[in-house]
């Protein structure tokens, strides 16, 4: 009898696991508004880009209400994480970590640049030249990848590979917008750091922000971290705006850059849940070299979200990435669509340890990962799409239960997938 009842637990146990890793829920969703149609032509061709809100059924004026509400609440309200200093800069700021970080900054210019906010761009940029950037020595042109605010004081010299190309993107896109005869040469200062960035010969370790062999991006362009690389940071779209308007000779490498890019993000998405590691080799697999990386945290939640841009924008992958929308929506809806976590080994299993981020070493259902996954419906096919969107419409910046409250990671990434899902987070050509 004994061994009749271990033989049925060990079953049933056989049968959870395999609905873990296997995904073997029923993914079959029904809503009013049908399957979803996402768009064929990217807007770089069509001018156009979708406003998947209005579609799902949401007033303009409700969906231009919200988003001023997340501009004021990251550059404005109590909880900014934007201040002005001195006469005419400003900073944003990582406030778990009490740091200033080039991702914050080049997220700041970016949602600056969208939203024709030319004063905030200006303060930004004019801090970030003054306490960021190196001046001289090997690294000149790049930027310390973390500041203390307070004191103006480099807490590390070393970059990280994202802010560089954030910073480009953003300065293209302003010289796009606002021409280069103000108070900023934009274009003047987006060549200086390209420029600088092709001169990095590897003195006293400094490297190219692109590994040029691999032709992909790297995960800090210093020695120890030019030959692996951040998911997170394959951008196609961004590389494709360098190849469009950089105008620096360079331009056939940063295309070759955006086709690589896609083809990465192929190989380092797990094939069931469709996952992605925060680290990993350039051939795609998980980052090997250390515990750091080889699963699916905090970096990874903004894989879906670059990835519905590059379909939006350029649309040069679009089967591929329909299936994609549809298989890692599928995972987090057969996990529970109200009671995801944010932290997964990349085959959807729990990982053995949890990554704290502001003193607090919990899995949780996080606004940041809500806010990318519902941005994957610009690709979606399939009707579950809608609910993803409508968790986004109903998600709220404002503390967990447990007191946790994260306005900057949390807080962008919402305020980025509310632009792209509003249609408001474009290609500044020009001509606009």
């Amino acid at each position: 009898m004994h061994k009749i009842l271990l033989f049925t637990l060990f079953q049933v146990l056989i049968c959870l696991t395999i609905n873990v890793y296997a995904q073997d829920c029923d993914v079959s969703v029904k809503d009013d508004r049908g399957k979803m149609k996402p768009w064929t032509e990217g807007a770089a061709n069509s001018k156009a880009y979708r406003n998947l809100f209005l579609e799902a059924g949401y007033s303009q004026e409700a969906i231009d209400e919200k988003l001023e509400k997340a501009w004021y609440d990251l550059f404005e309200g109590p909880d900014r994480v934007y201040f002005e200093v001195e006469d005419s800069l400003a900073y944003v700021s990582d406030l778990k970590n009490k740091d200033a970080r080039t991702e914050g900054l080049s997220y700041g210019l970016m949602v600056a640049v969208q939203l024709d906010k030319k004063e905030v761009f200006d303060r930004l940029w004019r801090w970030t030249v003054k306490y960021m950037q190196h001046q001289e020595g090997p690294s000149s042109g790049y930027f310390a990848w973390s500041v203390d605010p307070k004191t103006g004081i480099k807490n590390s010299d070393g970059s990280a590979s994202d802010g560089e190309l954030y910073f480009i993107t953003s300065l293209l896109f302003a010289s796009n917008r606002w021409g280069n005869k103000t108070n900023i040469n934009y274009y003047a200062e987006a060549r200086r750091i390209l420029d600088a960035m092709w001169r990095k010969n590897g003195t006293e370790g400094v490297k190219n922000v692109l590994n040029t062999e691999h032709v992909q991006i790297t995960f800090v362009p210093h020695e120890g971290g030019y030959d692996w690389t951040d998911p997170s940071y394959h951008v196609p779209a961004f590389f494709e705006i360098w190849s469009a308007y950089a105008k620096d000779g360079h331009e056939k490498f940063y295309q070759a850059a955006a086709d690589t890019a896609r083809a990465f993000l192929h190989r380092t998405t797990h094939p069931k849940t469709a996952l992605t590691p925060d680290y990993a080799e350039f051939s795609g697999e998980p980052h090997s070299r250390g515990k750091m990386g080889d699963a699916f945290r905090y970096d990874s939640w903004r894989v879906p979200m670059n990835i519905a841009m590059d379909y939006s924008w350029y649309a040069k992958d679009r089967q591929w990435q329909q299936k994609y929308a549809n298989r890692i929506q599928d995972f987090f809806f057969c996990e529970g669509l109200k009671t995801y976590v944010d932290q997964y080994n990349i085959d959807g299993s729990t990982p053995s340890w949890i990554l704290s981020a502001g003193g607090y070493e919990k899995l949780r259902h996080s606004l940041g990962l809500v806010s990318t996954l519902g941005s994957a419906s610009l690709m979606a096919t399939h009707p579950k799409g809608w609910k993803f969107v409508d968790e986004v419409w109903n998600a709220k910046l404002e503390p967990y239960d447990d007191g946790y409250f994260d306005p900057y990671f949390d807080g962008f990434l919402y305020l980025f997938s509310l632009m792209h899902l509003s249609g408001n987070y474009q290609i500044i050509t020009p001509e606009n």
